[in-house]
């Protein structure tokens, strides 16, 4: 198990470049299987869970290849149906959740689809059954070992029918959307996610000859189309690090230029740090973030504590809350954290506290941050990662405390962040891998 030593308090200084989207290229590289004639994708990040995700692809068939740093061809023509059953597949695809989103174009393409129960962060319960309720009503059979925890659903046909979804799930929306992309006749998903990442695989798919309007809302119309063909495909910048990178400038006092931000797809991330106090100026396509002494929490019109809570887009993201949580502990006022979605990602608050932070954990989905105004440094501690995004906020804390702290398990970290701590270290960050 890797660790990061962090020694903290520098302020940083400089541009930084974020990663391609981890979220939408775990999609899109799931889309690959579509068709059989060569998919190229750039802006790929070098991640722990999308290697993952690629190495699975090539145990399948896929043929990939690399062609430059973040852009790989991707030839799906000899799909391996056999090895779909096998023990190498099931050890493979268990430990990554977005392996789950394989089904859906396999089950498109060749009638049937397999898939082990799938790891992932520890963050609370991350049911499936959308899924399979989705692809049920296209026509599909669906069965559950439960001795082996193993999934399969077979279709003869995909027939396109009204499908309202129990809950905007982003990854059972893009499952059901590869599926229905080659079924018969035409479906209609009520209930949608309508994430930017959700949207690049649309788009995505659109190239390659599917027919999907009403991108972007939460009503997706597709008619159903017999083959797909190749396409070039670009992932967009990660919206989870350009917010933590926000989050660390502000908890560091330090000036930083977050470059090609595609600004116009981050919804409404930029606001809700502004909500904290956070200054920040749009040039072009970069977020400059200055050198702050001190933020301020906004309160309610009625001058109640400020709640941020997430929801689905365009609703905050969830995958920030921790960010947004870590960054309060040094602002003037106090927030209310309520993470909806998740009942255990919260649970990393107790190493905050340890640090000095002045936090109080109401329950599994609530804590409210009592911001320190800067009165007083965090004070350096060890500490383990328990998912990717708490891993980070963590990271962030370390950065901006006194002294040396040490984060164990950092292979969660290395997830989901490419070479974090090197690209930190670029722009004066102390952070040392053992």
């Amino acid at each position: 198990m890797s660790s990061f030593e962090i020694h903290g308090g520098k302020k940083l200084k400089g541009e930084i470049i974020p990663q391609g989207a981890k979220n939408e290229a775990l999609q899109v590289l799931c889309a690959v299987l579509m068709t059989e004639e060569k998919v190229t994708i750039s802006n790929i990040p070098d991640i722990i869970d999308v290697n993952k995700l690629i190495n699975l692809l090539q145990a399948m068939g896929v043929k990939v290849e690399k062609v430059e740093a973040g852009t790989y061809n991707f030839k799906a023509k000899d799909i391996n149906l056999n090895y779909l059953t096998s023990e190498d597949f099931k050890e493979r695809a268990s430990g990554l959740r977005g392996s789950i989103m394989i089904v859906g174009p396999l089950l498109a393409r060749f009638g049937k689809g397999f898939m082990p129960k799938p790891g992932g962060d520890k963050i609370g319960r991350r049911r499936l059954d959308t899924h399979f309720e989705g692809f049920a009503k296209l026509g599909a059979k669906f069965d559950y070992d439960s001795k082996e925890y193993f999934y399969s659903v077979t279709a003869k046909k995909l027939t396109g029918t009204y499908i309202h979804l129990d809950e905007a799930s982003v990854t059972g929306t893009a499952n059901i959307v590869m599926a229905a992309a080659l079924a018969k006749g035409e479906t209609t998903i009520y209930n949608a996610a309508c994430e930017p990442y959700l949207q690049q695989l649309c788009k995505m798919l659109n190239s390659m000859g599917a027919k999907i309007t009403g991108i972007g809302s939460n009503m997706l119309h597709i008619e159903g189309v017999k083959s797909l063909n190749g396409c070039f495909h670009r992932i967009l910048p990660d919206m989870i690090e350009i917010g933590s990178f926000i989050g660390l400038a502000a908890m560091t006092q330090s000036e930083i230029t977050i470059k090609d931000c595609s600004i116009p797809e981050l919804g409404i991330i930029p606001d809700v740090f502004k909500r904290l106090g956070i200054e920040m100026e749009f040039r072009g396509d970069d977020i400059f973030i200055p050198s702050q002494k001190s933020y301020e929490v906004d309160t309610f019109i009625d001058g109640s504590i400020l709640t941020i809570s997430d929801a689905p887009w365009p609703g905050f993201t969830p995958d920030l809350l921790s960010i947004v949580l870590v960054t309060a502990i040094q602002a003037k006022g106090a927030v209310l954290i309520h993470q909806k979605m998740f009942e255990s990602r919260l649970f990393f608050v107790d190493k905050l506290i340890d640090m000095g932070a002045q936090i109080i954990l109401c329950d599994p989905h609530r804590a409210t941050v009592i911001g320190n105004a800067r009165k007083s440094a965090l004070r350096g501690i060890q500490m383990t990662s328990p998912d990717i995004r708490a891993g980070v906020a963590l990271l962030i804390a370390a950065l901006s405390a006194e002294g040396k702290s040490v984060i164990h398990n950092i292979e969660q970290i290395d997830r989901g962040y490419q070479n974090i701590d090197m690209r930190l270290n670029n722009i004066g960050a102390d952070i040392r891998r053992r």
